[in-house]
């Protein structure tokens, strides 16, 4: 077995904006006239999809909505959330994300994108990062029902990568997986992929708990070494327990 692709979160991975999200939700919760709790966020929406977001928040105050009212709710935070990082100047990325993805890149490994973000908001961030021609594919959540931690953004990534090119012949155990959330985590690996945990959302000891290999930093991450762990020359565990 050989690493042939890395697929990629976007919120909390590419792009250091889950302050952004938290803030956004909280107006959206107000205007509807609804007391937010921001120790709400981390609880039911990192990770997750707007729509599943949105749904349990408003479940909690007892409101229930229409799908089409949901869709105008999502709309609008979008809307809101393209306006303030397009007016932003420097986009808050993470240190060694660059470097990572360019070595990806020279050893011949495909990229995507799955994440439970809208597609036009990872379209745009990864233009303002100059990474838009790295991915190969994105699945965003405004694409499919089912939210993370459900596998269903991970496996249609394999489906879609190898539409675009038949020869790859990828399987979910050539895949890894780069996330910062419990519910992604758990998307990765319910869909038979190993799962690298970066701890930019949470610390270091509950994403090495979690995944099948923990760092604090992306810079960290030496493509020799995930190479031979997918070959079988090394353990993926003892990283995970050092």
């Amino acid at each position: 077995m050989v690493l042939k692709a890395v697929l990629f979160d976007f919120n909390g991975v590419l792009i250091n904006d889950e302050p952004l999200h938290s803030k956004l939700l909280e107006q959206i919760l107000i205007a509807e006239n609804l007391r937010p709790n921001p120790d709400e966020f981390r609880e039911v929406c990192l990770g997750r999809s707007d729509r599943a977001c949105l749904s349990e928040l408003l479940a909690r105050r007892g409101r229930v909505v229409a799908a089409d009212y949901l869709d105008k709710l999502i709309i609008k935070k979008s809307q809101a959330y393209l306006q303030q990082i397009a007016a932003i100047e420097r986009l808050p990325s993470y240190a060694g994300l660059k470097d990572f993805i360019f070595q990806l890149k020279a050893a011949g490994i495909v990229m995507a994108v799955v994440s439970g973000a809208v597609r036009s908001e990872i379209e745009l961030v990864l233009q303002r990062l100059d990474l838009a021609q790295q991915f190969a594919v994105i699945v965003a959540g405004d694409e499919i029902w089912q939210s993370k931690p459900d596998p269903a953004g991970y496996l249609l990534a394999v489906q879609r990568l190898n539409q675009r090119d038949p020869a790859l012949q990828l399987q979910p155990a050539e895949c890894l997986v780069i996330e910062d959330s419990f519910a992604g985590i758990a998307a990765g690996k319910a869909a038979g992929m190993q799962v690298v945990g970066v701890a930019n959302s949470y610390p270091f000891h509950m994403m090495q708990r979690l995944s099948n290999w923990a760092v604090d930093y992306l810079s960290e991450l030496e493509l020799e070494r995930i190479q031979q762990v997918f070959t079988g020359k090394t353990s993926l565990l003892s990283d995970a327990e050092g």
